[in-house]
């Protein structure tokens, strides 16, 4: 099975190209995180990724958690690796020193994610559960909530969930029917069941905190009337100790495709009616509190498709290096060579390369998006950053999910019959990915977020000044040597057009938008990937100029970003018919001819 490295020099030049960070410390905010502390903690990242965490993966996935009287077990290795995240401070990069944080970028932490998620997917979706319930409880707790739970939240000791879906309400959120009601002492007293929980149980953490969603009395049907509470599993006294188990368990754990080593609970809450949960924001507000967690979440599920689709890549290229099988198409008929010699692998190998870098500069930009809106010096800085963090959202998690898919696809495809067979670890990587279009809202959903929602925001001035800055590149770049630059002009013009088609039709016709959007978003991320792949390629080829980093680096950047803007931009011609077709085509069999 292929280790993993984890893509320092990749994930720093995103740092520097999307993420600016050579203006990190020109923030008030961040004077602490200059390139040299930056760099160091990503040597850091990678040698606990690749050494101790990857390890676990295959672990993991062979030996999956445990159920046994309401107590989950999980591998020896997997409370290693826990311990080893826990003591190096991992989970506090970017939280509050005051909670015992270190303040740094949530970019910073958002790169760190990205090792981990690769070394193993299952084991990093505890952290990520338990950074959006960081965000919650920061956006949305009162002072004494924040002052309990948070400094251990944000050390590692205690972990979290995020309990939204039960067996009637799945995307449609607001059919969920758990309940809430209010104790003489201000509690809440929490009843229902909750389904699909990762980490809902385990005993990694001294104490795991649930945010779950419930339904007050008298509340008003659907998302109106939902409420956030924070349900310990050890209920915590004033001093900060742990008290009785809460009347919260584990009852059953899902039998799934893939992230074998993640527990997916059902989880049943107040069976003694004895269940304590506090409110997290306001009543009947929960769908405002959850949306902060869910955002963040959604941002991370795109950056692990991404994530897997980068392991995949590197198992396919390993193994292309040493597979010996037939001759070269132009070479002697005597000599067999290694597969990575064949055109048609090349183009795999190629197609995921420029895939996950595209997806990596997408989300790199979008992250630090979100930092700047939490930290530029006006307020029309912070809105305009924010605004742009909610355009790519939606992409940045279809796109890095949707190519996490076929760039897994690709490696097992790669890797012939033995890819196929779970020695290789690639089939492995096929079953975990494949729950990232799926989960913190489908790829479908975040498509009728952008056509319905993003692509109207404030008039449109979101979309048509990111499309502004695209064309203003192109226009005035000097890249026409090394890149076909043609092919992103036509590009942008197609997808003007298409955005302006839509935006026209409005809600009108939200029929036709509907049915549009998802090939829309697709059209949109793989227009966006090919233009920030250019403009990596135009610095790298200053780089080159000045003498700066490695030149076979920097060299392969260009060539990466040719090939997608050759091989891989010009599918989305393919698109413009389905989005601008009507949606009639679609209902024209009924429901009985379409079952028959």
């Amino acid at each position: 099975m292929p280790n993993y490295k984890a893509p320092i020099d990749d994930i720093l030049f995103n740092l520097q190209s999307e993420a600016q960070l050579h203006s990190w410390t020109s923030y008030p905010a961040f004077t602490e995180a200059s390139e040299d502390l930056v760099a160091a903690i990503l040597e850091e990242a990678g040698k606990l990724t690749s050494e101790l965490i990857a390890p676990t993966n295959r672990i993991g996935d062979h030996n999956e958690p445990k159920l046994k009287n309401g107590v989950v077990t999980v591998p020896d290795e997997i409370e290693a690796a826990m311990k080893a995240y826990v003591e190096g401070g991992w989970q506090g990069l970017q939280w509050p020193e005051a909670f015992g944080g270190q303040a740094l970028p949530q970019t910073l932490a958002f790169a760190f994610q990205e090792m981990l998620s690769s070394a193993n997917m299952a084991f990093g979706l505890n952290s990520l559960l338990s950074m959006g319930a960081l965000e919650a409880i920061f956006a949305h707790g009162s002072d004494e909530i924040k002052a309990k739970y948070l400094p251990k939240l944000v050390s590692g000791q205690w972990c979290a969930s995020m309990n939204l879906t039960e067996p009637q309400a799945g995307s449609e959120v607001g059919a969920l029917t758990s309940k809430a009601e209010m104790m003489p002492d201000g509690s809440y007293r929490i009843k229902g069941q909750k389904i699909f929980i990762t980490w809902g149980e385990h005993e990694l953490s001294e104490n795991i905190l649930h945010l779950v969603l419930a339904r007050l009395p008298d509340a008003p049907a659907g998302t109106k009337g939902i409420t956030l509470f924070l349900v310990p599993k050890y209920l915590v006294g004033d001093d900060g100790s742990l008290g009785a188990r809460n009347d919260v368990k584990c009852v059953s754990l899902e039998e799934k495709l893939g992230i074998h080593g993640s527990p997916t609970c059902v989880m049943s809450y107040g069976d003694n009616d004895k269940c304590i949960g506090f409110l997290c924001g306001e009543e009947n507000k929960g769908m405002a509190s959850m949306f902060t967690m869910m955002n963040n979440a959604r941002l991370g599920v795109g950056q692990q498709g991404m994530a897997i689709g980068e392991r995949a890549y590197q198992a396919s290229v390993a193994y292309a290096s040493t597979r010996v099988q037939s001759p070269a198409i132009d070479g002697p008929a005597s000599k067999s060579v290694t597969i990575i010699n064949h055109p048609d692998v090349r183009r795999m190998l190629m197609t995921q390369r420029a895939y996950v870098q595209a997806a990596r500069a997408m989300q790199m930009r979008n992250i630090w998006a979100l930092d700047r809106a939490h930290v530029a010096a006006s307020d029309e800085e912070c809105r305009m950053a924010k605004a742009e963090a909610d355009l790519f959202t939606p992409m940045s998690k279809s796109f890095g999910s949707e190519i996490g898919c076929e760039v897994a696809s690709l490696a097992v495809q790669v890797c012939g019959g033995m890819g196929f067979i779970e020695e290789t670890g690639v089939a492995q990587y096929y079953r975990d990915v494949r729950i990232t279009p799926i989960y913190e809202g489908t790829n479908g959903i975040q498509a009728l977020d952008l056509v319905g929602r993003k692509l109207h925001m404030d008039g449109g001035q979101h979309w048509r000044a990111l499309i502004t800055e695209m064309k203003d590149w192109v226009g005035a770049t000097s890249m026409d040597d090394k890149l076909p630059i043609k092919t992103l002009v036509s590009a942008l013009a197609s997808l003007e057009e298409a955005a302006e088609y839509l935006f026209a039709l409005g809600h009108d016709k939200i029929r036709d938008v509907a049915g549009a959007a998802t090939p829309f978003q697709r059209m949109f991320s793989v227009v966006l990937g090919g233009y920030l792949l250019a403009k990596q390629a135009e610095l790298a080829a200053q780089k080159i100029t000045d003498g700066i980093g490695s030149a076979d680096f920097m060299q392969a950047k260009i060539a990466t970003a040719n090939f997608y803007l050759e091989q891989l931009l010009p599918q989305i011609y393919g698109l413009v018919g389905p989005i601008k077709a009507s949606s009639d085509s679609l209902f024209v069999i009924n429901e009985n001819m379409l079952a028959s």
